[in-house]
């Protein structure tokens, strides 16, 4: 997909609903998990009606999402803090509820899983680390993985002179679904946008953007 200039805009809890109605008849007919996917397209617009969204590209067949926010912290810092997912990821978007873990292995081959007692789930799976600069997943979070999507995400670490750091999420998207995947990337962002602002929130001083 060509870049496009960025599309940044805030998506109040009206507009949601609406992109949402599409996205839910879409997820109906694409899985068979419709009670646990409804309830997490309610979840969504209750706590993250007021994102601000960062939408690069979205297509029929995919979207671009970049997402940024600045931390008072060193690299170093924020990197082991980034890795401690089990302390900041919103359990509210788990398949296991409020009790279970998370947990991420920086190596290439490592699992972003969530375990609860005997059940466990593998979001995704980490595919290049470099410590401290950069970690990149691959795999659908969520309900993406059960329509069968395909996504690249990636976390880069920016050490600023101030000595703070500038965190900046990127998340790729392609694949099919008989509607198109427009409607999810305000969706996928507001998520992605809460559970970034999330790590900033374990440090004193943070702005996200």
């Amino acid at each position: 997909m060509a870049r496009r200039p960025t599309d940044v805009r805030r998506i109040d809890a009206v507009d949601f609903l609406r992109q949402i109605g599409g996205l839910t008849q879409l997820i109906f007919r694409e899985t068979p998990m419709r009670a646990r996917l409804v309830v997490f397209l309610l979840l969504i617009t209750l706590s993250t009606a007021s994102a601000r969204a960062e939408v690069i590209e979205k297509a029929p067949e995919g979207f671009f999402l970049s997402i940024s926010t600045q931390i008072d912290a060193p690299v170093a810092a924020v990197y082991q803090q980034f890795l401690n997912i089990d302390q900041w990821w919103d359990a509210e978007h788990s398949w296991f509820g409020s009790d279970t873990h998370f947990s991420i292995e920086p190596r290439a081959g490592g699992c972003f899983c969530e375990t609860f007692a005997d059940k466990s789930a593998l979001h995704m799976i980490v595919s290049f680390v470099d410590p401290k600069r950069e970690i990149r997943l691959i795999g659908g979070l969520g309900p993406l993985q059960g329509m069968a999507l395909h996504g690249a995400m990636t976390f880069r670490f920016e050490p600023l002179a101030d000595q703070s750091t500038r965190v900046v999420h990127e998340y790729r998207v392609q694949g099919y679904a008989a509607d198109g995947l427009e409607s999810l990337a305000p969706v996928v962002d507001a998520v992605q946008t809460q559970q970034i602002k999330r790590l900033a929130a374990r440090f004193k001083k943070s702005s996200a953007q």
